[in-house]
């Protein structure tokens, strides 16, 4: 067992992330994946597939089970200026912030690919 997954079965990360997934997280998603600095949801897509994450992102596209990201895998595609000003504006410490964007991101993605295919719109 890691530290992130120690981390991620520990209380108090699990009351933070039920504090954040009601109040802030749908909010640094929607920044994520929106039309932003990032480009929406297929550039981040993009992104991914770039850097090497081509297996992670078919998963959550795809039916079946999610592969995972790393919260430094996600920071590196994203750029860390992004995710600490992410931080910055939604108040959330850095360290806490990327781990629960690498949990909640694939689950996003699945979301909007229903289908198994990304919406045009995206």
């Amino acid at each position: 067992m890691g530290i992130l997954d120690s981390l991620e079965n520990s209380d108090a990360f699990k009351g933070l992330l039920g504090q954040l997934e009601g109040a802030v997280l749908p909010a640094v998603l929607s920044e994520v994946l929106g039309n932003n600095s990032q480009g929406g949801l297929s550039a981040i897509v993009a992104k991914l597939q770039q850097a090497g994450l081509g297996d992670q992102v078919k998963s959550w596209i795809g039916n079946g089970q999610n592969l995972p990201i790393t919260a430094e895998q996600l920071q590196q595609v994203l750029g860390s200026d992004t995710v600490k000003q992410l931080a910055a504006r939604f108040n959330i410490p850095v360290d806490q912030l990327g781990p629960i964007l690498a949990q909640m991101l694939p689950k996003a993605v699945d979301g909007a690919s229903p289908n198994g295919h990304l919406p045009a719109s995206a």
